[in-house]
């Protein structure tokens, strides 16, 4: 029997990633595919695996993957078992004001594109990714367990690491150390906090309810979005056994107004979907009952100190309006990974500041504009100002006849935008 009194154990990685999700996860593969001992830290008991996720109807939670975020997951080889579970493609795009007659279509035609973008179950995704990880020679696993400290050392903290870094303390008491700590632990990140790294918050004053339905007529590959008095009600296109009349729902509503639906039986739930969409789908049958969560806006201060770093929801949360939030979130991890193998190569120190702002100034002004676009949204759609009405409805039906605009627009939607890593290129 081992004495109380004894030290606990440590090993050594060259990173250590906290939280398994999809972006988490997509970090570890980019970094164990390049060689990194990594080490990937997760609550969850168990790791998602595929055979979890191949159930007769989609899950409700779900995202539109860029083709960008689509090259990245190819590039981990994750993608052809996704294609293989279930993906759902779509080249266009609708989007309407319910109050006014302000319109505006996109299509993946206009845009140059083969697809504007895919509808995934994030299960489906994160089994994939799974996928990739959970046996790689390189990748070390914790599952079941959270972080009770992180310890901030400097100077000399292994011998086979030499480099300084930091050590997580476990909650079965194991000890991890790194050179470079990764906080992927979501929005309410607890390695955030340890770190002491404030974040700027913006109360949306909305839920998001998610559901999946049954439409009496198929959605033809295209996602559609109304601003009904404020509030944006997505319909996006799930094919299901070839069945392509389903539709995975987003409704950022009030808390009052999500509370109904949330209480509502499934026929009344469709019933309340078809009409507020007026039908443009026929009938809806719900499938699942409606899920809620809240909407809060979030931002680091700084997604970097010496040895840590933050990606994903853990740098940043974001309105769903624009399904960007994952896609951020994967393009975090893509370009940390660049910047942090890069440094590993040529025998740079990975974990110190000088590598890792170059990864903070790659992607704050991205998401900060993404950020900044969805409050604007919600302002500009949430106004009962009459001269404001008037003046996004004539700017979407202004807009929808300017294809170069819409062309420039799409791009930025698909991912497109500044100087991308090479493993999304």
């Amino acid at each position: 029997m081992e004495s109380s009194s004894a030290k606990p154990s440590v090993d050594s990685f060259e990173v250590i990633i906290v939280g398994g999700g999809m972006v988490g996860t997509a970090l570890c593969a980019l970094l164990a595919q390049a060689g990194m001992q990594v080490a990937l830290v997760e609550e969850r008991s168990a790791p998602l695996r595929l055979n979890d996720v191949n159930g007769a109807l989609p899950a409700p939670r779900v995202s539109a993957l860029t083709p960008v975020s689509q090259r990245l997951l190819t590039h981990l080889g994750a993608w052809p078992t996704m294609q293989q579970t279930r993906v759902t493609p779509y080249r266009g795009m609708q989007v309407w004001d319910a109050e006014g007659s302000g319109e505006i279509v996109f299509s993946a035609d206009e845009a140059g594109v083969a697809v504007l973008g895919h509808i995934v179950e994030n299960v489906v995704t994160l089994a994939a990714l799974n996928q990739q990880v959970i046996d790689h020679p390189n990748v070390t696993t914790f599952f079941g367990t959270g972080i009770k400290a992180l310890q901030r050392l400097t100077g000399s903290a292994s011998p086979r690491y030499p480099a300084s870094g930091d050590w997580l303390v476990l909650d079965d008491g194991r000890q991890l150390h790194a050179p470079l700590i990764v906080a992927a632990d979501g929005a309410h990140s607890a390695l955030r906090e340890m770190a002491g790294i404030e974040v700027d918050s913006d109360n949306m004053q909305q839920d998001a309810v998610v559901t999946t339905v049954q439409c009496a007529k198929p959605h033809g590959g295209t996602a559609r979005q109304a601003f009904i008095d404020g509030r944006p009600l997505a319909f996006l296109p799930l094919t299901v056994a070839g069945d392509d009349r389903y539709c995975s729902i987003v409704w950022s509503t009030n808390a009052e107004h999500a509370a109904q639906l949330s209480e509502l039986s499934k026929e009344a739930l469709g019933e309340a979907l078809g009409e507020a969409f007026g039908f443009r789908l026929g009938q809806v049958t719900a499938c699942d009952k409606a899920h809620r969560f809240p909407l809060i806006q979030r931002h680091a201060r700084h997604y970097v100190q010496p040895h840590l770093a933050l990606v994903g929801d853990a740098a940043h949360s974001i309105h769903p309006l624009a399904g960007q939030g994952v896609n951020l979130g994967l393009m975090d991890a893509a370009v940390l990974a660049e910047e942090v193998i890069h440094a590993w190569q040529r025998g740079a120190p990975w974990g110190e500041l000088s590598t890792l702002r170059r990864y903070e100034r790659r992607r704050r002004f991205d998401n900060s504009a993404m950020l900044g676009l969805m409050k604007g949204f919600k302002v500009l759609f949430g106004s009962h100002d009459p001269a404001l009405t008037l003046a996004r409805n004539l700017g979407m039906s202004g807009m929808n006849q300017l294809v170069p605009l819409k062309r420039v627009v799409m791009r930025q939607a698909t991912g497109e935008r500044g100087r991308l890593p090479l493993s999304c290129v």
